[in-house]
């Protein structure tokens, strides 16, 4: 089947699993040639990937320093925070490394260089996500490692094949989640051109709230992050299956289980966005 390409910068004309594939490609060869780009200056590269894991721990320092003034914080214990905070950090961290340049979004829409991407023949989404791949990004997932290593070994789980299981699957599933909230933070812009703050604090700032434990939040809140939001899928809820601890909202045990199937919604609704911001967009003319 012959191929054309839309106005919008998309393959026209393929079946959907083509796109797929066809994004995936555009994707891994933008993000080889920023990682060439990267790699020609390792001191750089190596500095900046430290700068950016030691400013991820101080996150973790401060919650050292509580836990040096307290026992318990919500009822969780130091180690059951560290597991929070390691299921957030990896998650959110290999999110932010695969597509977390989808903030840049906004300024491309506001300065017209958005046109270049829409006037090339690969799916634009993955133009804009592997745009500046940032390979230092790897320092927050590294330290996000290390404090869910610590939490593993310092606390005393009754391991199952369930909770073994669940272990990888909410890492890649909370990663997932994240993914989609950047994609709908960015079909935000489209609308809101100068909205990146905004959706930093569905980004950066939900990765910050789920480091600490539901019973420290409002009931609204954990509603909203469970419901309109379902950041709370991320790891509050698995974490609360392992830990044998009872569930936020006093939701059923199986709810646990559902990361992947609520990361394959979020993608999908977030699809559905990216779509419409992309049909919305009008050209600067520039």
């Amino acid at each position: 089947m012959a191929e054309t390409v839309g106005k919008r910068g998309a393959v026209v004309g393929t079946e959907p699993r083509g796109r797929v594939v066809e994004g995936l490609r555009t994707y891994r060869l933008i993000a080889a040639m920023w990682i060439r780009s990267t790699m020609a200056y390792r001191t750089s590269f190596a500095l900046t990937t430290f700068g950016n894991f030691a400013m991820t721990a101080l996150d973790f320092v401060a919650i050292l320093l509580m836990f040096s003034r307290v026992d318990a914080l919500g009822g969780w214990s130091l180690g059951e925070v560290a597991l929070l905070y390691g299921l957030s950090g990896v998650s959110f961290g290999l999110a932010d490394l695969a597509i977390g340049s989808m903030d840049r979004l906004g300024r491309r829409v506001r300065d017209g260089t958005l046109d270049t991407l829409l006037v090339r023949p690969a799916p634009v989404l993955a133009q804009v996500a592997a745009d500046r791949f940032a390979l230092r990004r790897l320092g927050r997932v590294v330290q996000g490692l290390l404090v869910l290593g610590y939490a593993l070994v310092v606390l005393d789980v009754d391991w199952t094949a369930a909770k073994l299981l669940l272990m990888p699957v909410m890492l890649l599933g909370g990663a997932g989640i994240f993914a989609a909230v950047f994609v709908a933070a960015g079909a935000f812009q489209f609308v809101a051109q100068d909205a990146s703050e905004v959706a930093n604090a569905f980004t950066y700032g939900g990765t910050t709230m789920l480091q600490y434990p539901p019973t420290v939040f409002a009931l609204d809140l954990v509603r909203g992050v469970t419901f309109l939001v379902p950041l709370a899928f991320v790891n509050w809820l698995p974490a609360s299956f392992v830990l044998d601890r009872p569930y936020p909202l006093d939701l059923p045990g199986w709810a646990a289980f559902t990361t992947p199937l609520v990361a394959v919604a979020c993608g999908a609704l977030a699809g559905l966005a990216w779509r419409a911001g992309l049909r919305s967009y009008r050209s600067t003319g520039s």
